[in-house]
Order: structure tokens, then C-alpha cells, then sequence
């Protein structure tokens, strides 16, 4: 069961260390990314923190569990939060068989935002119409997006997914971009697609789902849109409040879908209903609880561009985690796939704006 593995991930990680990472306000400029409705900003290294904030300097009980992350190298950390977010998705497909896809996400999502919203408290009573009417539309599009890569992710291998669900966010730098030298970056994706695609085997070397490659390209596209409203509700909610109260949203979007499967697979005859709320708890503290408190420990000590490229490397980690966890051995055409990807988003984020 996925519980035992999820435990022992999350062992190491404190409660008050989890609630100093998502209380951090995001920098001025940043970057969302990964399959997990994740909300990844951060500013140069040496920036200053937020008033009453002091990271390193905790006193207390928590004072060395708070200061020991600030020992690890900040890409070692960002690696570890992305196999993280991996292994929370491998762990996640086998829930699929008792509670459904639907049901899955929508608890994983509901966990996930109660514990956003008990960490970080969001203040809604300063706030516009149009700043919650994009919270909310932040929301639907993170439901989209973790659903449908679900989807995907129950007919493909985990690589070929999430390697297309990439190019949403590859996509909007492309476009943002604007630079003829940028061509070749969108060509070798192009290049990438059409070897996972075409060429691209599922289990038992049979063709790729063609149900599954609509989730994945659905996926892309909802990430597209995320990342788009992300900017604009990080301009207007302090920390990861708007992370909390859209997360939220999302987990009523999907509440007409996943509360009825959720329900039946819970109250099935010969389940386990405490395990199987406490393998989906376990999988949200994965996806995305400590991969937040992770990364905005390592953005607090590295440039942003850094981080970039790191997080170009995570449709090459999902494979190795699909291998690994769930044994998906990926072909010559679907690592040279992955590889093209992952060079044109690596290559797209060297070149860009500096």
C-alpha cells in the first residue's frame, strides 16, 4: 500500500517548517510548474526576506529542524521536491482502482487545500471581484489540469504524460519569448512530441491510448492557463493564500465527479475506508504539501533561471519514477521523445531574457 512509503517520505519534515515555507510571500517574478497545481516563485538568492520572517534563525523547539534544510545544497533540494511530486503521482495510480480517477483527485485535492488553508488562513475581505473571480478561474484550471493528467497518467506511462503535459508550460515561454532563435527550440519539442507520439509504445509495446494522449494534451493546455493566471493571483494574494482559496475551488469544480466515485470506493464492500483516506492523505502531503516547503527553502539561495533548468529535468524524472515505482521500461523512441523536451525547454530557459 502506498501508505507506508508516503509515511516514511514525509517523516523528516516538521509541521512549523511546512508552515514557514508556504508563509513566505512569493518574490516579484517567478515561474509555476509540475502536475500538482504547485505555485513556484522565488527571486535572487540574498533577497531579503519578509518582515517577521527570519529563515535560519528559528528558536525553539523547531529551531534546528528549521535551520538544518539551510545546510543542503538548494539544487539538491529542488531535485528531491521534484521526485517527490513523481512518486506522489506513481503512488496515486493505484488508488485509481477503488476510488476512480475522479475520486482520487478531487481527495487528493481537497486534502491538499484544507491543509492550505490551515496553514496559511487567506484574508478574502480586502479583496476585488476580479482578484477572487481569478483565484476561482486559477482553481478550475489546476482541477483541469490534475485531472486530466490523471487521466492520462492511467492509460500512458507516467514519462510520456508528463512529458507531454510539459508542453503547456514550454509552450508560454515560447510564445512570451519572441525570439526567431527561439524556433528551434519549439521545433525540437515539436520534434519530441512526434517521437512519443508516433513512434511511442504503451505497455505490452502496443500503440499509445489515443484517450490518453487527449488527457495529456488537455492537460498541457490547462497548464497553459494556470501559469497565466498564476502571475496575476500571486500579485494579489499575499504568500500562497491564493494558492489555498484556489486550490479550494478546484476541489468543489471536481466535487460533481470525484464525491460519488470517492464515496462508492470508500464504502465498497471488503474496503478499507481508513486506509484508503490515509494512502490519499499520504499522497497529498507528496503532491504538493512538501515539494512547496522544499522548493521555497531552495528559492530563498538560488537564481530563478537556476531553478528553471532544474525543473526542465522533470519529464526525465517522471520516467525514471514510472520505471522505478511502477516498472514502465520506456522505448528507444520515448526517451529520445523525453530528450528532445527536455533540451528544448532547457535551451529555451539559457536563451531567454536574462
Amino acid at each position: 500500500m502506498p501508505t507506508s512509503h508516503t509515511s516514511e517520505t514525509a517523516a523528516p519534515t516538521s509541521a512549523a517548517s511546512v508552515a514557514e515555507a508556504l508563509a513566505m510571500p512569493p518574490a516579484p517574478k517567478g515561474e509555476p510548474a509540475g502536475e500538482r497545481g504547485s505555485w513556484r516563485r522565488g527571486g535572487e538568492p540574498g533577497s531579503a526576506a519578509p518582515p517577521g520572517v527570519h529563515p535560519g534563525r528559528s528558536s525553539g523547539r523547531f529551531g534546528k529542524v528549521l535551520r538544518r534544510p539551510e545546510r543542503i545544497p538548494a539544487p539538491l533540494l529542488c531535485v528531491v521536491a521534484m521526485f517527490l511530486v513523481q512518486t506522489g503521482i506513481a503512488l496515486s495510480k493505484p488508488l485509481f482502482g477503488p476510488l476512480g480517477v475522479s475520486g482520487t483527485t478531487f481527495l487528493r485535492l481537497g486534502f491538499a487545500a484544507v491543509v492550505l488553508l490551515a496553514v496559511t488562513r487567506p484574508k478574502l475581505r480586502d479583496k476585488r471581484p476580479r482578484d477572487l473571480a481569478a483565484a476561482a478561474l486559477l482553481g478550475v484550471a489546476s482541477a483541469g489540469m490534475t485531472f486530466l493528467f490523471a487521466g492520462a497518467i492511467d492509460r500512458l506511462p507516467m514519462g510520456t504524460a508528463a512529458t507531454i503535459e510539459f508542453l503547456g508550460p514550454l509552450a508560454v515561454a515560447l510564445v512570451f519569448a519572441r525570439r526567431a532563435s527561439h524556433l528551434v527550440w519549439a521545433l525540437l519539442a515539436a520534434a519530441g512530441v512526434v517521437l512519443l507520439t508516433l513512434l511511442g509504445e504503451g505497455e505490452g509495446g502496443s500503440s499509445l491510448d489515443p484517450v490518453g494522449l487527449l488527457y495529456a494534451f488537455g492537460a498541457a493546455a490547462c497548464y497553459s492557463v494556470y501559469i497565466l493566471f498564476t502571475d496575476k493571483v500571486g500579485a494579489t494574494f499575499q504568500g500562497f493564500q491564493g494558492l489555498a482559496v484556489s486550490m479550494t475551488v478546484g476541489a468543489l469544480a471536481l466535487a460533481p465527479f470525484g464525491l460519488g466515485e470517492a464515496w462508492n470506493g470508500l464504502t465498497a464492500p471488503g474496503a478499507s475506508p481508513v486506509l484508503l483516506l490515509a494512502a490519499v492523505a499520504g499522497v497529498s502531503l507528496l503532491l504538493p504539501v512538501i515539494p512547496y516547503a522544499l522548493e521555497m527553502t531552495a528559492l530563498r539561495r538560488m537564481p530563478q533561471r537556476v531553478f528553471s533548468v532544474l525543473v526542465s529535468l522533470e519529464p526525465a524524472v517522471s520516467a525514471l519514477v514510472g520505471l522505478v515505482v511502477l516498472g514502465q521500461l520506456l522505448g528507444a523512441a520515448q526517451l529520445a521523445g523525453i530528450g528532445c523536451v527536455v533540451a528544448a525547454s532547457v535551451g529555451a530557459t539559457l536563451t531567454g531574457r536574462r
